[in-house]
């Protein structure tokens, strides 16, 4: 894709995620974001890193809005602080499409007095560590759609844990087994 090779290659965005990390990072992987105008399902509250299963959680995405974005149709909303807590919060199904899993205890206390939303014009750029809570709302704009890129980088320490992985795909499985949708 020739966006990715452009953008992975971006020096300013490299050394971004380099200096949040405090080590060398690498791309791998560009994702985009669409909720359509009046059907864009919320973004349940996860963290990124969950899913990536490696030890030390050494990565961070980037985030890149596309046109104008606000609590209308769907900004971005993370948890302060919430990168320095120790692993990660239990995580379950969410039967929204493309983001299967979300925080299952999300809503405490602490997560609604830290939580801060980032509203912006397009061009605004977020970038947030694997482990920081966030999550957006559904798109109710009637006519406005919420696109946006995501841009994620890992930490040269950052390792695999296979046997993490293989729990999560077995369980995933099974799950998905039992809910007849393979």
């Amino acid at each position: 894709m020739r966006i990715f090779a452009t953008c992975s290659k971006t020096d300013t965005i490299r050394e971004l995620a380099e200096s949040m990390l405090g080590e060398k990072a690498r791309a791998v992987n560009l994702e985009y974001f669409n909720k359509p105008a009046g059907i864009g399902k919320p973004t349940p509250p996860h963290q990124d890193g969950y899913y990536f299963h490696f030890n030390p959680p050494a990565a961070v995405t980037g985030w890149l809005a596309l046109e104008r974005v606000d609590p209308e149709n769907g900004c971005i909303h993370y948890v302060r602080g919430s990168h320095k807590n120790e692993g990660y919060r239990p995580h379950g199904r969410s039967e929204i499409l493309g983001f299967s899993q979300g925080i299952t205890d999300f809503g405490t206390a602490d997560d609604k007095a830290n939580t801060v939303a980032f509203p912006g014009d397009a061009g605004t750029f977020l970038m947030h560590h694997s482990k920081t809570i966030h999550w957006a709302e559904p798109n109710t704009s009637p006519t406005r759609a919420r696109r946006a890129l995501g841009f994620v980088y890992f930490g040269e320490s950052a390792k695999v844990d296979e046997e993490a992985r293989a729990a999560y795909q077995a369980k995933l499985q099974a799950d998905l087994r039992a809910a007849g949708k393979i």
